[in-house]
């Protein structure tokens, strides 16, 4: 392998700290194969998207330079290109450039209720159909099978679109959607997660016939994206067989509940009843553990997609999350998202936040994508081990010890997590996978809980106990 291409660094260089499968830098987003077709993209023994080399590459220095984790161009130098220029936009190091922030919701047409959390992904998108913005969206739709239960697709009506409302916490890549685009004269909205929307920027650059019909971009706030595992597991301990899932709905709401408090919904492949299990009673569900985490996410520094014109989250704030019904956080970028809103405020609850706020309702996932991911440098870098050159520098400033062991209990459990769960398959029983990673979560709550809580919650227990021995006398 040439130690000049970068981009052979990304997908083919295993991150040291793996165990087994196939773990490399690379996201699968696609935009190298759309490039170069030497480049192929398929879905890894891990259910992960990523690329092989199959062929001469035309041009390495074009592939690395649309690669989001081989491209020199950051994140700061595309905000500043694309949105810089406009009255009155400000600057921050978590949300990037912006105009404005919010918090709200779509009250209007059921729109809300349809959707993970306010509505206001497929609103936005909509109105941006019906007011002659675009002529299409790209975007995440069911697929066609069980194996591919989302894909990313074109729709160029309202009706349309709104299959493909909700989250899906599932790999998806973009090449046949991108071949589509090229092929077939338009305007277009792409929405995706920050590195599929930091890639389709890239590409524009490279690719006239892109940049000329891809309009705008709307970005999904992004935790981490989940390997194919993450459907399978959550559909499996729900109580449907592998070979019976159809597909998952990952953000089934349960009315009179908090926003966080949300269900999954398991379609079935012999037309048996869908079966929903709140998302607390599974073991796969909490975020915070990365089970079935891509490797190249914890080498992003890109929460709030700061490279689209507009970004959507779950309003994850105290205010806001005890209602059932879920609100978006919202930052824009670009003025004529602005007016777009703007036209349409009868339709929308839309309540002024600020940079704090947003912030806020991710820090969990800043800690992690900035603290963390400054420690993981560091690692690699003591280890001499090559990895994505990002605006976060390698270093253990400010960094605990209980910190550090924090962040690396959390690379041990997203490497178990694909490990466990190839056993439990192989196995045939789900409970295999409980069991492999019931020593290593244990390990890490008892690093994370802070030693004065784990001794009150000891002293609790033991006041329990004795108060059941004398009643029981």
């Amino acid at each position: 392998m040439s130690d000049t291409h970068v981009i052979e660094q990304v997908i083919a260089s295993p991150d040291q700290d793996a165990v087994d499968g196939q773990t490399t830098y690379c996201v699968g987003c696609g935009s190298c194969a759309y490039l170069d077709p030497a480049f192929r993209i398929a879905k890894s023994v891990d259910g992960c998207y990523s690329v092989s080399v199959n062929g001469q590459v035309r041009d390495w220095s074009a592939v690395e330079r649309v690669c989001p984790f081989a491209a020199s161009t950051n994140e700061d130098e595309l905000g500043k290109e694309l949105f810089s220029s406009q009255t009155g936009v400000q600057h921050n190091q978590y949300l990037g450039y912006f105009l404005n922030t919010y918090v709200g919701y779509v009250q209007a047409d059921g729109w809300r209720s349809r959707g993970s959390s306010g509505g206001l992904v497929s609103w936005t998108a909509a109105k941006m159909l019906e007011d002659g913005l675009v002529d299409a969206v790209i975007h995440a739709k069911d697929g066609p099978d069980p194996e591919h239960m989302y894909t990313i697709q074109i729709s160029h009506t309202v009706d349309e679109l709104q299959t493909g409302a909700k989250s899906k916490y599932y790999p998806v890549e973009m090449t046949e959607a991108l071949d589509y685009v090229r092929e077939h004269e338009g305007r277009y909205l792409f929405v995706g997660i920050p590195c599929f929307v930091k890639a389709v920027r890239l590409l524009r650059r490279e690719d006239p016939i892109l940049n000329e019909r891809i309009k705008y971009c709307i970005g999904l706030v992004c935790g981490h994206l989940k390997s194919d595992y993450f459907a399978k597991a959550e559909a499996w301990e729900s109580g449907v067989p592998l070979d019976k899932i159809a597909r998952v709905d990952f953000r089934h709401k349960t009315p009179g509940s908090p926003a966080s408090d949300y269900a999954v919904e398991v379609r079935r492949t012999d037309g048996g009843q869908p079966v929903i299990k709140r998302t607390a009673e599974l073991s796969v569900t909490n975020w915070g553990l990365g089970y079935f985490k891509y490797n190249a996410c914890d080498y992003c520094d890109d929460v709030l997609a700061e490279t689209a014109d507009v970004t959507f989250g779950d309003a994850w704030i105290p205010k806001y999350v005890s209602d059932g019904e879920g609100c978006n956080v919202i930052i824009v970028r670009n003025q004529d998202v602005l007016n777009l809103f703007e036209r349409h405020m009868d339709e929308l609850v839309l309540h002024d936040s600020n940079a704090d706020e947003v912030y806020q309702s991710q820090a969990g996932g800043f800690r992690h994508r900035r603290q963390g991911l400054a420690y993981r440098l560091h690692v690699h870098e003591k280890r001499g081990e090559w990895t994505p050159t990002k605006r976060v520098k390698p270093s253990l400033e400010g960094i605990s010890e209980q910190r550090q062991i924090i962040y690396a209990m959390r690379t041990t459990l997203k490497n178990e997590s694909f490990v466990a769960f190839r056993e439990a398959v192989d196995a045939g029983n789900f409970d295999v996978f409980i069991k492999h990673m019931r020593p290593y979560e244990r390990e890490y709550r008892h690093t994370s809980i802070p030693f004065q809580k784990r001794v009150l919650h000891k002293c609790k227990k033991i006041i329990k106990q004795c108060l059941q021995i004398i009643k029981h006398r």
